[in-house]
């Protein structure tokens, strides 16, 4: 079975991912992403990373990093490899790796290797 690469964010990062075809909907009518909107309410982010996150057929959960920031405890609480869960830069707001809790595991692992 293939794994999926389930997306995040908002419309304009969605429907870029949607245009290079990671779109799915199974029967249930369950899709691996989530639009974020102004009317999106936090609950709807933790219940769609949670489900991303708990799914057998997903490899990869990309999030921009704003909508990240509104759910910053549960990727800190994140430990698991599979899904990689990875923060992305959205169209408005560019990359900050200070924020990144999983580039933040890294550097630190880094750090105590060397």
């Amino acid at each position: 079975a293939d794994a999926l690469v389930c997306v995040i964010g908002d419309e304009d990062t969605v429907t870029g991912f949607l245009l290079a075809g990671i779109g799915e909907v199974d029967l249930k009518k369950n899709s691996n992403f989530l639009v974020v909107t102004p009317k999106t309410t936090t609950t709807q982010v933790e219940d769609a990373f949670k489900a991303f996150t708990n799914r057998e057929d997903v490899a990869v959960v990309l999030i921009t990093q704003t909508v990240a920031d509104s759910i910053r405890y549960l990727l800190d609480e994140y430990q698991a490899m599979v899904p990689t869960v990875l923060e992305i830069p959205s169209k408005d707001n560019p990359y900050d790796a200070s924020k990144d809790s999983v580039m933040q595991r890294i550097l630190k692992k880094m750090s105590v290797e060397k």
